[in-house]
């Protein structure tokens, strides 16, 4: 069985790992890691557009940083989903993908998993770096102080879809149709929680039994918790805060327990 001591004794693996999915994202590619750079600012067009223009959505005014655009509303909530997608759907395949060397090497496997989680979190972090530079400088958002917490935030967002993450890895193993069926909860999951719209809109139209429902979405919270740090220009309440870094524990305790139970097997399922 594996665990966090296990993982870190196996850190060279964990890096290497990594380093090769760094190597291979973009090989072949024209533009390469400028895509890393370019996809933030495609989202920001797209959505944008459709949304803030087509459709004439509004964003709430910042609390503190004043600002009014859509798509800045629309981007600061948009980009954590998509790390939180991207986890989950390459955790899903990490075992799978990589059957050869479950069969004939002995190792933590939950490695597989932590190496698309860092590397998804590099990427993660070079589009906040984008965003949180035209916040600053073109928005003129007021966000300066708060970006050590966006940081923290970021890594707490990764502690939970690992945990889902390394639980979707197991169950792919032996449910091979799950990848269709998680593409599905993903898109509804998107659509239940306040990315594309204001969460006001929600509390309007909603009974309170689906509020009910939503506030138990722990990504309803982290999406809130990135926008009151970029976007709002303050802090997240401690509510919020706490939720946010439960969900997190908790995800990861049980993804780990869930991993560790049907790992064993893993080699002769694979």
């Amino acid at each position: 069985m594996g665990g966090p001591q296990q993982v870190f004794e196996s850190r060279e693996l964990l890096i290497a790992l990594t380093l090769r999915e760094l190597q291979t994202k973009y090989r072949g590619s024209f533009l390469g890691w400028s895509w890393s750079l370019l996809n933030p600012l495609a989202t920001l067009a797209i959505y944008g557009f459709v949304f803030g223009i087509l459709f004439g959505a509004q964003a709430p005014i910042g609390e503190n940083s004043n600002l009014t655009g859509f798509a800045w509303f629309l981007l600061c909530a948009i980009i954590p989903w998509n790390f939180f997608a991207v986890v989950n759907n390459v955790g899903l395949a990490a075992v799978t993908d990589n059957s050869a060397l479950v069969r004939r090497v002995a190792f933590p496997r939950e490695i597989l998993v932590f190496s698309n989680v860092v590397f998804a979190l590099v990427q993660f972090g070079i589009e906040l770096v984008v965003l949180c530079s035209i916040l600053l400088v073109v928005a003129g958002a007021p966000i300066l102080p708060y970006l050590p917490l966006v940081a923290l935030l970021g890594i707490v967002l990764a502690i939970f879809s690992s945990g889902i993450a390394l639980a979707l890895s197991c169950f792919a193993v032996y449910f091979r149709d799950l990848k269709y069926l998680w593409t599905n909860a993903l898109q509804i999951w998107f659509f239940i929680t306040p990315v594309v719209y204001p969460p006001s809109l929600a509390e309007s139209q909603l009974p309170n039994w689906a509020q009910t429902l939503l506030q138990i979405n722990p990504m309803v919270h982290f999406v809130g918790a990135f926008r009151d740090l970029l976007y709002h220009a303050q802090i997240p309440d401690i509510q919020r805060s706490g939720i946010v870094v439960l969900s997190a524990l908790v995800s990861l305790a049980i993804g780990w327990s869930v991993f560790n139970r049907l790992s064993p097997r893993l080699p002769e399922e694979v």
